[in-house]
């Protein structure tokens, strides 16, 4: 998903009573059209990062802790991107190594990679050229100690 200065996946904020996948999926619709029926879970790539965010959002209260999950599927059939938060998207090739945004994606890429080297999924072994992997993501922010919590 591209924003006005990076690349980005489709991710949010976990709602009250809501699971991390569970996010993953409604953010995913919201910000793509892509729904759950669309696309094929892999059930063992899951990858975990921590990261600083600042500015605006968060109050300007200085640097709050990150958690970004990601859960990896295959696209399954032919969809219409919808792009509701963003000013576009990109499709980009499976062509490692990757410099596509060096705070999430780029590690997520590294991990994605490992992976596939390790075991590559059945699904995913004789998949055309042109059909589409993709991560989902879901985010949580912490409050770092000794800062305010802020909502945004």
């Amino acid at each position: 998903m591209k924003h006005r200065d990076r690349w980005d996946l489709p991710k949010g904020h976990v709602d009250k009573g809501e699971t991390k996948l569970e996010c993953a999926f409604r953010e995913l619709e919201e910000e793509t059209g892509i729904t759950a029926d669309d696309i094929q879970m892999d059930e063992h790539f899951k990858f975990k990062l921590k990261y600083l965010v600042k500015g605006k959002r968060y109050g300007n209260s200085g640097p709050q802790k990150k958690k970004l999950f990601v859960y990896l599927a295959e696209l399954i059939r032919p969809v219409d991107i919808q792009v509701t938060e963003h000013i576009g998207y990109e499709w980009f090739d499976w062509n490692p190594p990757h410099d596509i945004q060096a705070k999430t994606i780029n590690p997520l890429m590294e991990a994605l990679e490992e992976y596939w080297s390790e075991e590559v999924p059945m699904s995913l072994q004789n998949s055309a050229d042109d059909d589409e992997v993709f991560g989902v993501s879901s985010t949580s922010a912490e409050t770092p100690p000794g800062a305010s919590k802020n909502a945004g």
